[in-house]
Order: C-alpha cells, then structure tokens, then sequence
C-alpha cells in the first residue's frame, strides 16, 4: 500500500548532513515525568539506519529538566527558574546516559556538546563550535546537542531548542532539519480546537499568512510551541536549509520522511541565501546596538550597495565594540539591516554625521573610512 503513496521529491530530502532536534514533548508524554527510553530506543535506531545509508546525523534534543524533574521527585514541572535550572542539572546526565547507552547498542559513540547564545555570538567561538562539529563528525561520533540550562535561562522561558536547533544546522552546514514534536505538523487551524483544521504538506519561504497561524504549546514540557518553531524555520529559510516538521512518535517517521513519504510539513527556503559570516550576522549573532540613518544612506545602502559613512548617522544607541554585530534603522526608527560595526559606540558616537577625512582629527587615527562596510552588511526584513 505504501508504494501507491505520492512520494515527495525534494532535494533536501537527500541530504548527506541532517539535524534531528527532538522535544521534550516527544520524550515524554504529557501526564508522565521522566525520559521515555523506549521512545528513545525507537529514534536512535532510526538515527543509526540514517548513518548506515552514509548519512551524517547531528541531534538536538530537550529532554534534561523533565528527566530531572523526576529524580529530585517534583510532582510537576516547576515553574521557578532555579528550580527548573536544577532539574537540568541532574537531568542532562541521566538524559546522555539513556542516550549513550541507546546508540552503543547500535555501534555508535555519542557527545554531548552544550551551548549557550553567548557561545555562538562571537564570530571566533562561533567558528571554534563549527570546528568541534567537523572533529567529531569526522570520527564517525554522533553530536547530541543541549542549551546548557543550568546557565541560560531564555532557553527554558521561550525556546524549547529549536532556534538552537536553527543555529546547530548553520554550524554544520546541514541540508535539512527534521523536527521531531508533539503534532503531525503544520495546520491552517489549530488542531486541537477545530476538526476541520487542514494539514499543510508543503511551504516555499515562510509567508506572512503561514506565519500568522502559529500558536503556543499547551504542553508543560515545550515551551515554544509552533511559534518559536516558526522562528526557526525562518533564520533556516535565510540560510538556505530546509525544515520538516511531523509527529515525532509516528512510527519509523524519520525514515519514512527521507525515503519521501510526505508525512508533516516540508518548508522549503526560497529567495537568495545567506552564506557564511553573512549568515552568522543576519541570523546568530544578536546586535549589540543600533545606528540610525538618514534618508540619503539609506538610500545609498539599499540602491546603490554602499556602505555606511558616519555622514549618514544621525544617532547611536547601545553598547558596542569593535566588530559587534548592530541594527541599521531607517529615520523612523524600523530595522532593514544588520552590520559589523568597524568602530565601537563611543568612537562610533563622536564622529556620527561627520565626514570621512575628519574621522583622524576627531578619534587620533583613522582605521576605517566606513562605520559598516557593504561586506559586513546584511538586508533583514522581506
């Protein structure tokens, strides 16, 4: 019956590099605490018939506060921040046990790479994680990758690891991000309110339309819910990567998906792509400030590909050093780019609306002509 199913034909289905984030809501079901290890069972044996066919896998997976939360015997998922942190605590290691212990059966060596934002804001620790991805990818070892939770609070408040998941596939260049959730994928209504909500098979970009129909999740254990799904799937479609969103406890759904069963929903990017360090400052790095310009640099920066000139700043906000990411605004205040700042907000400050040769009388020197070269420019927006 399977071989009458219209199969997807998609390139990002052939991916060499794959990124499987797995939610919390997945591991666990909704009225249990603790990791499920039979569901864990099942998706690292689908993980490792990928490695078979000469895929490369690299997971993300939440999972450590509720493992925690059943060793410290809460009776619920805590909402204080330190008591959810200390849950992560104890539960990232009995989560990578279950996880080590799940692929040595299978012949597979595991790590455990921890991450918070801090780690992937500055483009020199950005690269070194790019680096540690590649050295144990090359070894034939399995990335399993976390926010550090017992540090990073934003994970636990908003994310629930899929913008980490995002970033994770922008590290290792992957083709595809197979998200495994609570629900079959994305609908036109919510499913859980309306019988007559549809599933949607397949997005190119990310339309606002698409957009506006994600919700929140009710489930304790994931905190994003479809919105922050969506955020993800927007930082992917600037960079090129593929997403697939379906029910993570489907059987066998990982393979089913790359062998082009249309099971969930497929985005897939459109529109040119952000490539390397034009990718880290449009999507990782968080600006650390902001300038403000005129009309007639906006205009040269969006027309005619100059860069910025401190002539055309009008003010300055934050605080920012030397090759910081920050925001380009229009007069009115809107954001429509992104930056390398080549001075920082103090220097930056004092020869804001000045022109180019008199930079060296007001700072001492001059290292740069331009506050934002146009290479270290990025257009954010539509």
């Amino acid at each position: 019956m399977n071989e009458t199913i219209m199969k997807r034909d998609d390139s990002a289905l052939n991916s060499r590099r794959i990124v499987v984030k797995v939610g919390s809501s997945v591991l666990t079901a909704s009225d249990e605490l603790g990791v499920n290890r039979r569901v864990l069972g099942r998706i690292a044996s689908q993980v490792a018939k990928l490695r078979e066919e000469g895929r490369q896998v690299v997971m993300v997976s939440s999972g450590a506060i509720a493992a925690g939360v059943k060793r410290l015997g809460f009776k619920e998922i805590p909402r204080a921040v330190p008591e959810r942190q200390a849950a992560a605590a104890v539960g990232q290691p009995i989560l990578m046990e279950a996880y080590g212990r799940a692929f040595r059966q299978k012949g597979i060596e595991t790590a455990q790479v921890l991450l918070i934002h801090s780690d992937l804001d500055e483009r020199s620790r950005f690269l070194n994680a790019c680096n540690t991805f590649e050295a144990l990818i090359s070894k034939g070892v399995l990335p399993i990758v976390n926010e550090n939770d017992t540090v990073s609070i934003e994970e636990i408040r908003f994310g629930d690891n899929d913008t980490l998941a995002a970033q994770t596939a922008q590290m290792v260049q992957a083709g595809l991000v197979i998200i495994l959730s609570d629900v079959a994928g994305f609908y036109d209504e919510d499913p859980r309110k309306s019988k007559t909500a549809r599933l949607i098979p397949r997005v190119e970009g990310l339309p606002k339309k698409i957009a506006s129909l994600a919700g929140t999740s009710q489930n304790p254990l994931a905190h994003g819910g479809m919105r922050t799904k969506m955020l993800a799937v927007s930082t992917l479609n600037k960079v090129g990567i593929s997403t697939l969103i379906v029910k993570g406890r489907a059987p066998n759904v990982i393979e089913r998906v790359v062998m082009g069963e249309p099971l969930g929903t497929l985005f897939v990017p459109n529109g040119a792509r952000l490539k390397g360090k034009k990718g880290w400052i449009g999507t990782t790095a968080k600006p650390r400030g902001w300038l403000m310009l005129d009309s007639g640099a906006v205009n040269a920066m969006l027309k005619r590909g100059k860069s910025l000139l401190p002539s055309g700043v009008v003010s300055i906000g934050g605080n920012f050093r030397f090759g910081d990411v920050v925001e380009i605004q229009d007069a009115q205040g809107v954001a429509f780019g992104r930056g390398l700042a080549n001075y920082s907000s103090e220097d930056a400050s004092r020869i804001a609306g000045k022109q180019t040769r008199e930079i060296a009388s007001i700072l001492g020197s001059k290292d740069y002509d331009e506050i934002i070269h146009r290479n270290n420019f990025v257009l954010i927006g539509e």
